[in-house]
């Protein structure tokens, strides 16, 4: 698990593809302190296994699937990743439960700089994604826990301060590029558990409908 707080700033060395998908290296420092053969890394969100390190690099391996469905595929030697560490017992949670599971690529269609030095900026992303996004709910930019300032119909807008802007990727992510998208999984715990999206569906929500019916009925009287 993550907190989507992103430790450092890394850059791909090399990318290495082959048929059953891809090699990456990448340069770093901070994260390799404790690191392991085995370790997970959260690379721009998505987690990946420590597959080589020296002291001044690591290499994961991913499969095809990862590079559809993920950002990862566009990346390119010299490319600027945000990289974290899971968290560990003792540690604060600074952000908010991130999996490092990417739920679908989002783009950035707009930023403003605006005058107090932060940048307002807007995400379009899936469409199944949308019923997860919650105005000042929390979700998860290729990696960085931030909270959403707005909805719009196709996504959402954040506002970014100048600290996040220069220790992210954010800083440098211009217009119509690609970003990874984690919304907060307690919204998909909740919809499974209700059943509002499976066989029970409607069955849940009747159930739902009459209890708020009851507790009306009480109410009134």
């Amino acid at each position: 698990m993550f907190t989507g707080i992103v430790e450092e700033l890394g850059t791909v060395a090399s990318i290495m593809k082959h048929d059953g998908g891809a090699r990456i290296e990448i340069d770093c420092s901070r994260v390799l302190t404790d690191v392991t053969l085995g370790a997970s890394i959260a690379v721009n969100g998505c987690c990946l296994t420590v597959v080589e390190y020296t002291d001044a690099m690591w290499a994961a391996d991913c499969v095809t699937e990862t590079l559809e469905r993920t950002s990862l595929g566009v990346l390119e030697a010299g490319s600027r990743v945000n990289l974290e560490r899971p968290v560990r017992l003792e540690d604060r949670l600074g952000g908010h439960i991130v999996q490092g599971h990417v739920d679908g690529v989002g783009t950035l269609e707009k930023r403003d700089e605006l005058a107090d030095g932060s940048t307002r900026m807007r995400f379009t992303v899936p469409a199944q994604l949308l019923r997860y996004i919650v105005e000042k709910g929390s979700i998860t930019v290729d990696g960085i826990s931030l909270t959403v300032a707005s909805l719009t119909d196709e996504g959402f807008e954040i506002a970014v301060i100048p600290h996040t802007l220069s220790v992210t990727s954010l800083g440098s992510k211009e217009v119509g590029g690609a970003v990874n998208i984690e919304v907060d999984v307690l919204a998909k715990y909740v919809e499974r558990l209700l059943g509002v999206d499976g066989a029970r569906g409607s069955e849940n929500t009747d159930r739902l409908d009459s209890a708020e019916k009851s507790s009306q009925q009480l109410g009134e009287e």
